[in-house]
């Protein structure tokens, strides 16, 4: 066996080491004060109905087919699969609430078990189909990432173009069987009164803006609440914050707001081509004043910012107003991460995540020249196609034109011959109210959602573990893990 020898003087340095570091006086960690952990910040961009050939189509109608918009430059991506626990084809509500929960739901069902049964409303006192017919034992509430992040003493927030009791919105705070039950929607929404969602703790959500007033006022006020509240009125008494226009929501500083709650229509807000400035604030106006009020929080926020609207113009196959609308939906993003880099310049403490719930059956036709972004005089891609060789009006079998975006189905289908569309010229197809043609005819305003995967693009905090193809339940997961709720 070897034998080891130390010296006396060894052992004694040893020993006075030992003992100054258990002194009073010590300089180690031990007296070091507490670390302050820096906030996290969750910010969910939600496109309804933007599917890829959509986000294609406002690229080349904003910047060209060669630009870039906000969403394009993000540094990570994955395509997303839709469907739902009961259909190929989502609708809004178990695709965001799938985002939210984790939960694969059937179509209609807002943020709850997989099984469910989406009940349709029955008939109020006014007529109206919002009185609640889930029953009693129909289904559990599925927690959301919004609840998570107030259990763990984060802000929350929540910023539409729509209804604020919309699916998409709704998918966030409440639980409920049908999407169409707005009214109990509202209530969830208000800190201790009747029908309250208690899992959103006692302050409730920090920050509320968009529309829908409606369901928020008593039939009496010109809403569609038969059970004689004004929520709004209530939510004032909670200590919210108040705006109805924009006067009054510029004249709010968030930096000194510590709760805002902002209606500014009866039903959704208007397209971004048709909105008045002075009556509605824009979605990147909403969105930057939500992260003034929230950031006031030191643990962090989470903010779920969604572009509603990109959905309704499709669904009318007003492609110009989609495209405008999806054109706000990036500014709003911009804005967002311009915003956020000023307090975390390299994102490392904020996952901002952009997406879609579903896509839609908008098509990009033909074999078009490129035509650069829309302009004065240049409708762009709203216009028709032509040849890229000659530059001539391509015309179909019928010796028409047609026009560069089209829908699988909608409202406008020439019934017969298309030779009655001879005529057709880039003045009508780029119009702000043309219904761009389909292949199959429905109602006015009924084009449905389409079933192909999503984009889904992020930057900072967790970014990079969203990669490949995967299931809109596993986005949850992955936002969860990233900001740590």
């Amino acid at each position: 066996m070897k034998r080891h020898y130390f010296s006396v003087a060894a052992i004694s340095a040893a020993i006075t080491l030992l003992v100054a570091g258990c002194s009073n006086n010590s300089t180690t960690p031990l007296d070091a004060p507490p670390v302050v952990e820096a906030p996290k910040n969750v910010i969910f961009f939600l496109g309804d109905g933007m599917g890829m050939t959509t986000m294609t189509a406002a690229r080349i109608y904003s910047v060209g087919e060669d630009g870039e918009l906000t969403m394009d430059t993000l540094p990570e991506t994955a395509f997303v699969k839709t469907f739902s626990n009961d259909a190929q084809v989502t609708d809004s509500a178990p695709s965001m609430s799938a985002y939210m929960t984790g939960v694969k739901m059937n179509n209609e069902v807002i943020a709850m078990s997989s099984d469910t049964l989406a009940i349709d409303p029955v008939a109020d006192a006014n007529g109206n189909k919002l009185s609640n017919n889930c029953g009693t034992k129909n289904g559990t509430p599925a927690t959301t990432l919004l609840e998570l992040a107030k259990a763990k003493g984060l802000s929350a927030g929540v910023v539409t173009t729509t209804r604020v009791t919309h699916a998409t919105p709704a998918a966030t705070y409440s639980h409920i069987c049908h999407r169409d039950l707005e009214n109990d929607i509202a209530a969830a929404a208000v800190p201790g009164g009747a029908g309250y969602n208690n899992a959103l703790g006692t302050t409730g959500l920090d920050v509320l803006m968009g529309g829908g007033k409606q369901f928020f006022v008593p039939v009496k006020d010109g809403g569609k609440r038969s059970d004689g509240r004004d929520l709004i009125a209530e939510m004032k008494a909670k200590n919210y914050a108040f705006a109805s226009n924009s006067k009054e929501f510029n004249a709010i500083d968030g930096t000194k707001t510590d709760r805002l709650f902002g209606i500014f229509t009866s039903s959704h807000m208007s397209y971004d081509l048709d909105r008045d400035p002075a009556l509605e604030p824009s979605l990147a106006e909403m969105t930057t004043k939500a992260m003034d009020v929230l950031s006031k929080n030191s643990k962090g926020y989470f903010l779920m910012v969604e572009g509603g609207r990109i959905d309704h113009a499709l669904h009318e196959t007003t492609a110009k107003k989609a495209l405008q609308d999806t054109v706000a939906f990036d500014n709003a993003i911009k804005a967002a991460i311009a915003k956020a880099k000023l307090s975390d310049p390299d994102l490392k403490n904020t996952l901002i995540v952009v997406t879609a719930d579903h896509d839609h059956t908008l098509v990009l036709n033909g074999y078009a020249k490129r035509t650069g972004k829309t302009a004065a005089g240049n409708p762009g891609v709203l216009g028709v196609v032509k040849n890229y060789v000659t530059g001539t009006i391509e015309k179909d079998l019928d010796g028409a034109p047609y026009s560069i975006i089209g829908f699988g189905n909608g409202e406008n289908r020439t019934q017969g011959n298309r030779s009655s569309m001879i005529s057709l010229d880039e003045n009508t197809t780029s119009a702000n109210t043309y219904h761009q043609e389909s292949v199959v005819r429905v109602a006015a305003g009924s084009e449905t959602h389409g079933g192909t995967d999503v984009f889904l693009g992020a930057i900072g905090k967790g970014a990079d573990t969203f990669l490949g193809t995967i299931d809109n339940t596993k986005v949850f997961s992955l936002v969860k893990t990233a900001a740590g709720l």
